[in-house]
């Protein structure tokens, strides 16, 4: 049986691209990366996905409009037939038409416990607004921003002498344990959908072999 096609898009170094890619090629997400896709040239990750065997793409989003852009992104999308975006430090928000043409079908990784702290500096916020605990969560894509239904979430704890660069260094590791994770659950024949509540139902089917 055909593994179920994942695409990843990237702006920048591609930490949570390679836990995504290193899953796969261990042998604990059962998927095939059909293509990384960055809207900048210049970025890291593009080199890494290479050097794993990975196709590449740049689509620039500069003097385009989003839309424009974006479909651009999912005519190649389905040129490759795929079954589940991966966003992993795509610093683009989506628009409708992206959304609406892979509904439900997008994830994304943030560093806090969503609702709590969307946006940039996900990580100052949680240490200005004195939180004792905060982590990161993989969610479905709306055309929100940080909004959509809520897949898989770790908590961290914030300790007393913290700072942005320690807390955001220790969430990204557990980023990228719970992603390839989530894209496993999200993948699995038990996932399913129900408002803003997602349910994984018998475990047994995850993908991912803990």
């Amino acid at each position: 049986m055909a593994r179920p096609k994942i695409a990843i898009l990237i702006s920048g170094r591609g930490s949570n691209m390679v836990s995504l890619l290193g899953a796969i090629s261990e042998g604990r997400l059962n998927a095939e990366a059909a293509v990384v896709i960055s809207n900048i040239g210049s970025a890291p990750g593009l080199a890494k996905a290479q050097d794993r065997g990975v196709e590449t793409l740049v689509i620039s989003h500069r003097q385009r409009s989003r839309e424009e852009h974006d479909r651009d992104i999912v005519s190649q999308l389905r040129r490759r037939n795929v079954s589940l975006v991966c966003l992993a430090g795509y610093m683009r928000l989506l628009s409708p038409h992206f959304v609406s043409a892979f509904e439900n079908r997008i994830l994304n990784i943030h560093p806090s416990l969503l609702p709590a702290f969307p946006g940039m500096d996900a990580q100052r916020q949680a240490i200005e607004h004195g939180v004792k605990f905060s982590g990161c969560t993989v969610h479905i894509v709306d055309e929100h921003l940080d909004h959509g239904p809520i897949v898989m979430q770790r908590v961290v704890e914030v300790f007393d002498d913290d700072t942005v660069e320690t807390l955001s260094a220790r969430i990204l590791e557990h980023e990228h344990l719970i992603y390839p994770e989530a894209v496993a659950l999200v993948l699995s024949k038990g996932f399913r959908l129900d408002g803003r509540r997602t349910f994984s139902g018998d475990k047994s089917s995850s993908q991912v072999k803990l």
